[in-house]
């Protein structure tokens, strides 16, 4: 027979590591020598301590291998509004009212949900308050766009205009009368004249200062029957004026002119000649259009009727009506 049979008919144990197991014969790791009762004092074949019999389930109902309810560890029910194991609510979702829908909850959720997805996206939100009524669930109601769309600038509405009464410059003023279209003359222009288009179809006026007057300009007249022609009354037709200016120190030399005057007695008035620059200007804005050359205004005869200054006693004969009309063909043709 071999030796190799441990006393007792014992076997070593089988999950020690090799070259760990206990020599055949030795006492149990427990200290206790084999055939002794176990630490616990209960015979072997004897129930646990439970008092169940081996193989039946746990005394929670559990079968083996789930996952014990929170009692069997001690642990106490979550706090409000924290997560518990299965059954409990979304972390952070308050429990609905005793006696009240979860309806508004969810609507409530929903609501929170579209609120952040429209704030996100740029629209603009109605609020609206939510009941917990089980009947009539609030709906939530949003206003705007999720794209904001394109506003109107002022470029895309096109390039201001400028409107028939606006000013060009600022000595522009609007005629009543035509003597006020004289204003051109002095640099400024005419707000509600016409606009100049071409000398064809031009309507215009002339004046004419002086050399004792050099700041008062008078209406020069011509013939009604010329196309530019055009009736005082007519003055808003206007597009071209003329503008007769006296050349410094052109005068000539006076003549002697007698009169009765009214009061019966002979007066003697000095009548004297000058030269005047005939220039074009568009009514409507003041600009010079063209010239007119030289226009003379002579006192070769004494007139039958005559204007004079009663304390220089002289007279200044005014611009040919003749060398107006030419000038006036000429460029108006």
């Amino acid at each position: 027979m071999s030796d190799n049979h441990p006393p007792y008919g014992g076997y070593p144990d089988p999950n020690a590591p090799y070259g760990q197991q206990p020599p055949y014969g030795a006492q149990p790791g427990s200290g206790a020598p084999y055939g002794q009762q176990p630490g616990s004092g209960a015979p072997y074949g004897a129930s646990p301590a439970s008092g169940a019999p081996y193989g039946a389930q746990p005394g929670s109902g559990a079968p083996y291998g789930a996952q014990p309810g929170p009692e069997a560890y001690g642990a106490q029910a979550p706090y409000p509004g924290q997560p518990a194991y299965p059954g409990q609510p979304a972390p952070f979702a308050a429990a609905p009212p005793p006696g009240k829908s979860k309806k508004g909850l969810i609507v409530g959720l929903a609501a929170g949900a579209v609120t952040l997805t429209l704030l996100c996206c740029g629209g603009g939100l109605a609020y609206v308050a939510f009941g917990g009524d089980d009947k009539d669930d609030p709906t939530p109601v949003a206003s705007g766009s999720a794209t904001p769309g394109p506003t109107a600038t002022p470029s895309q509405a096109g390039p201001e205009t400028t409107g028939p009464d606006e000013p060009t410059n600022n000595d522009a003023t609007t005629a009543r009368y035509s003597s006020d279209l004289s204003a051109v003359c002095e640099g400024g222009s005419i707000l509600n004249a016409a606009p100049y288009t071409g000398p064809s179809s031009a309507k215009a006026y002339v004046f004419s200062n002086a050399p004792d007057r050099p700041t008062f300009w008078s209406q020069k007249s011509f013939s009604s029957d010329k196309s530019y022609y055009a009736k005082s009354a007519d003055f808003a037709t206007a597009s071209v004026i003329g503008c007769l200016k006296v050349v410094d120190g052109s005068e000539g030399t006076p003549k002697k002119c007698q009169y009765k005057a009214t009061d019966g007695k002979v007066v003697t008035v000095d009548y004297i000649s000058s030269r005047y620059t005939l220039t074009f200007h568009a009514a409507k804005t003041g600009e010079k259009i063209g010239d007119g050359g030289t226009v003379t205004a002579p006192a070769a005869r004494c007139p039958s009727f005559i204007s004079y200054n009663k304390v220089t006693m002289k007279s200044y004969a005014a611009p040919d009506s003749g060398t107006i009309e030419a000038a006036l063909d000429r460029f108006l043709k």
